[in-house]
């Protein structure tokens, strides 16, 4: 068999079987085995060096549309292939556009920050000012500048995280009112400030403490300032985040940077006050410190105690959701786990 019939012969075998093949990967290795480097066509078409000069050209000719024709025929079925493969995908992977979607939960406010947001709006309704504090102090502000030197054994409660000699993790939000008070211009009015933030102490190993938790610290001094203020501006707090039907009790009590100092107690939520688990049968749950500025304080921060005076108390709002809504571990609130802190989304959120 010549040459010329052995092409004719390759390119009608090759073009049933481009119509056979229903799969991509095997019309890609038929164009190899047709047209590649040491495809079927390649291998007749070096045979023409044996051809006469004058056969050349036409046999040539001749390879040359067959193998455009091929290429052509190649390139469509591929084409027909991926398409029907692109159907078919599209087919499986139909979405019905009128299912519900999936709904994006949204997140909340973490109930300890809900309460201490109650109480900074409920102070800025009263005139104060919320000023932050940075929670890396000095010993000496965080202790002496607030009337606790060194050797007071009301260190030993919050000697904890040292940084250095000098520096620790502040125990109290206490630590920035010394500066608070020796920055403010009493011509101007009264200083009334409030200051929020994280304070870490040495963990007491029980359910009601952590290593690290919240305060609020409320500061006001000016001149004449009384226990009375003191008092009335706690019983609107408590009762704010209580209840109005909390009866306050205010209790002697000791703190280095106050004096006189007070506990704040109020009724027990659970029992009115008749005694309960909660209140440990005494109808009373205690919920803050508080007292006026020690005149060693002001001094410190030279201010003149004969002229001024001053109240300040310290909150800690973990206490105070623990105590709202019962919860009977401190843990709860920094374990991330969205079956307990979703149960306080508040209204708008969910």
């Amino acid at each position: 068999m010549d040459l010329k019939s052995k092409l004719e012969e390759l390119a009608s075998s090759s073009l049933e079987k481009i119509e056979q093949i229903e799969e991509i990967q095997e019309i890609e290795q038929l164009r190899v085995n047709l047209l590649g480097k040491k495809g079927q066509l390649t291998d007749l078409l070096k045979s023409m060096r044996n051809l006469e000069a004058s056969e050349r050209p036409i046999i040539g000719k001749l390879a040359n549309e067959i193998r455009d024709d091929l290429t052509a025929k190649i390139t469509s079925k591929k084409e027909e292939l991926e398409e029907i493969a692109l159907n078919e995908r599209l087919e499986a992977e139909t979405i019905d556009v009128t299912l519900p979607g999936r709904q994006i939960k949204r997140g909340q406010r973490h109930v300890i920050h809900q309460v201490m947001d109650d109480l900074e709006n409920l102070f800025l309704g009263m005139g104060y000012s919320i000023i932050g504090g940075t929670e890396i102090v000095s010993d000496y502000l965080n202790f002496e500048r607030v009337n606790v030197p060194q050797d007071h054994p009301a260190r030993d409660m919050q000697d904890s995280f040292y940084i250095n000699e000098h520096y620790l993790l502040r125990t109290q939000t206490s630590a920035v009112q010394p500066l608070i008070i020796e920055a403010h211009d009493f011509s101007t009015g009264p200083l009334k400030v409030i200051s929020t933030g994280k304070v870490y102490r040495r963990d007491s190993d029980d359910a009601t403490h952590s290593h690290q938790f919240h305060q609020i610290e409320g500061i006001v001094v000016d001149e004449n300032i009384t226990m009375a203020d003191l008092m009335g501006t706690l019983e609107v707090m408590s009762k704010e985040m209580f209840g109005e039907d909390r009866d306050v009790r205010f209790r002697p009590s000791y703190f280095p940077f106050t004096e006189p100092s007070v506990e704040v107690d109020v009724s027990c939520f659970n029992c009115g006050g008749t005694g309960c688990h909660v209140c440990k049968m005494s109808g009373w749950i205690e919920i803050l410190g508080a007292g006026m500025i020690h005149p060693n304080v002001l001094e410190m921060s030279n201010v003149d105690s004969e002229k001024y005076s001053g109240f300040a108390f310290g909150a800690g709002p973990d206490r105070m959701v623990m105590l709202k809504y019962a919860v009977d571990d401190i843990r709860h609130f920094y374990l991330n786990d969205q079956r307990f802190l979703s149960q306080f989304s508040t209204k708008g959120e969910n």
